[in-house]
């Protein structure tokens, strides 16, 4: 061994103490990976696009110990560094390509068994492929794009490719009506759409009142009026797989726009969500602490490709991680059951699934399945039974660690590895993220009481999202005095833990979905027996909450199970299925105030009471 002395500017010995802190590694070995790292670069294994940044990816080793060993230093001490220029495709997934062609960046399969691999040089040669097909159609930086596809390859290929290129993705849940579809597309004024031949006919539906759409493309197949990705591929001669380079073309900046999710809220349509290239560095919260994942993990979220959390569990952290992510394809009648034998086949390592799901596998012989793999486990998106943990526990030895977070944001709070859950609480705040608690004037409230969870955007946390946007009135509403407030309440203990209480705006999250009142009700309004309709969370044992609603009916009209399963159905078609109401009460007359308006909260703890009294004599609804 050869003894070296080296001589370091203050700024540098700071960032790499603070990384040796995160790591827990002592100086002198972090400076011997990273020596490491530059010589593999200098032989030709490592390639990084943006020059001037720093690199992204990390394969050194994979650690056996937990990736944060301490919280209090963790948060004090990490921070991460937003280069000028940033592109997730081309720093992270073609980065990884060319470090290591035969990396493994997604295991995919479906309910019929079969099996697709690929490596990130997959990836990275089909996005490629894709941005030649755009720019050939004339897609390009900041052009709006809405994708909906269910869980196939080509939902990655064709995200990675338009954020390479600049545009701007909008994922889209399958379920989906034309009219859902009509109001997305027309208020992100996206210029194309990328379905498959299931969904096609749903934009065709409403092309005719969208005047910014003008590509439309189908995955699997040939339509009349549409492009054809399999025939794109071919036609009139093989795609390159080698991005064509024109006049004109830039990099992307960390600061451009990437992706718009739309996000439900009580008062109105929808809000977009619009979110920054710099968005996947955000998740490296979310995956390196959260997930625990490491760059031989095999990582597995049960989500849609639909909403944010895909971009949580399914993209962005793991593969900057340098984790594959598991893909299961299921299109027909769901079991939560289906996930065990997979979990044991393919020996997933890391699991993260909302409590739905944990609560459906728990009523499985769970003592049958192989778990020697799997070694961590989350859930997030609503609170999750200490029962469900326990059960889970029990069978597997594993904890389940909870967290929070928005559309607008990565995971700001969790319970992560090396802290001492408590059940029930989501955690404390992530490094980088600072979570207040403030009362109805803005100011903190004290440990034990309640209050409205507010994050602070001075300095701007990364992976905050950029705005609501083409929505001022939501921008004012939620941005005050250098806070961010979330509609959310919750209140900390002395320990700093934060306990969830509930929504300012009443958003119900049933089943791992977040769904807005007013678009059910709307939909049930538009029934021809409807006079009033107000919808609230009832509580559930399996599913959390189920969407209820309370109906007054019109005139000439009477209530009855006929009548209750009709309006279910209308609203199934009318809107989303998955927002449709599991319960409904006939009422006389609903809740007001003075000035009109449905007292919600009156709903919400009539129906807990109901629960909590079920529950007392051991009588469950599990509608």
């Amino acid at each position: 061994m050869v003894r070296f002395s080296i001589t370091m500017d203050d700024d540098l010995t700071r960032r790499v103490d603070q990384e040796c802190v995160v790591r827990q590694v002592s100086r002198s070995d972090w400076i011997n990976e990273a020596c490491t790292r530059q010589l593999r670069k200098l032989s030709g294994y490592g390639i990084y696009p943006c020059g001037n940044s720093s690199p992204v990816i990390d394969d050194s080793p994979a650690p056996h110990r937990h990736n944060m060993q301490n919280y209090d230093e963790t948060y004090r001490n990490f921070r991460i560094e937003v280069p000028e220029y940033f592109n997730f495709g081309f720093d992270v997934v073609d980065a990884w390509a060319k470090k290591d062609r035969n990396k493994i960046a997604m295991v995919w399969t479906n309910q019929e068994g079969e099996e697709k691999f690929f490596t990130f040089r997959d990836i990275s040669r089909r996005s490629n492929e894709i941005v030649n097909m755009m720019i050939k159609y004339k897609i390009g930086k900041g052009d709006r794009v809405l994708i909906m596809l269910h869980r196939v390859p080509e939902w990655w290929f064709m995200v990675v490719a338009l954020i390479k290129i600049g545009a701007v993705y909008i994922p889209a849940p399958t379920m989906l009506t034309p009219k859902d579809l009509a109001y997305r597309i027309n208020t992100s004024e996206a210029k194309m759409v990328i379905t498959d031949m299931e969904n096609a006919h749903k934009v065709d539906e409403i092309a005719g009142i969208c005047p910014t759409l003008e590509t439309k493309m189908v995955v699997d197949g040939a339509l009349d009026g549409w492009l054809s990705y399999p025939r794109e591929l071919t036609y009139p001669a093989p795609v390159s797989s080698r991005i064509i380079n024109l006049k004109g073309m830039r990099k992307t900046k960390a600061t451009d726009p990437m992706v718009i999710f739309f996000s439900s809220g009580t008062t109105g349509e929808p809000k977009m969500v619009l979110h920054s290239q710099a968005y996947p560095l955000g998740h490296i919260v979310t995956a390196r602490f959260w997930h625990d994942v490491r760059n031989n993990d095999l990582h597995f979220t049960v989500s849609d490709t639909g909403w944010a959390k895909s971009a949580w569990g399914k993209l962005f952290g793991q593969w900057i991680e340098g984790a594959a992510i598991f893909v299961y394809d299921y299109r027909n009648k769901f079991n939560a059951t289906e996930l065990l034998p997979l979990i044991e086949k393919y020996g997933i390592t890391t699991f993260c699934a909302p409590p739905t799901i944990y609560r459906m596998l728990i009523m499985a012989d769970l003592r049958k399945y192989d778990f020697s793999e799997l070694r961590h486990c989350v859930s997030a998106g609503e609170l999750i039974n200490p029962e469900v943990i326990k059960a889970w526990k029990d069978a597997t030895g594993l904890e389940i660690y909870e967290g929070y977070g928005q559309t607008e944001t990565v995971l700001c709070v969790g319970t992560f590895p090396c802290m001492e859950p408590k059940y029930g609480s989501m955690g404390k705040p992530s490094p980088g993220w600072v979570i207040e608690l403030h009362d109805e004037d803005g100011k903190p409230v004290k440990p034990g009481e309640e209050g409205s969870i507010a994050i602070k955007t001075d300095p701007r946390p990364v992976g905050f999202f950029m705005e609501y946007w083409g929505n001022e009135e939501a921008n004012a509403n939620a941005f005050r005095n250098g806070f961010y407030y979330t509609g959310d309440r919750a209140v900390k203990d002395n320990d700093g833990y934060f306990w969830f209480v509930g929504r300012d705006d009443d958003v119900i999250k049933a089943s791992g979905y977040r769904i807005g009142p007013f678009e059910v009700e709307s939909a049930i309004i538009e029934h021809q027996a409807v006079q009033e309709a107000a919808v609230v969370g009832s509580p559930d044992i399996i599913r959390g909450f189920v969407v209820k609603a309370f109906v007054v009916l019109k005139t000439g009209f009477e209530p009855s199970d006929k009548l209750a399963r009709e309006i279910q159905e209308y609203v199934k078609v009318t809107t989303a299925p998955y927002k449709y109401p599991r319960k409904i009460e006939f009422v006389k007359e609903l809740p007001k105030t003075i000035s009109g308006k449905i007292k919600r909260k009156d709903l919400r703890e009539m129906e807990m009471k109901r629960f909590e009294e079920e529950q007392k004599n051991g009588r469950g609804d599990h509608s």
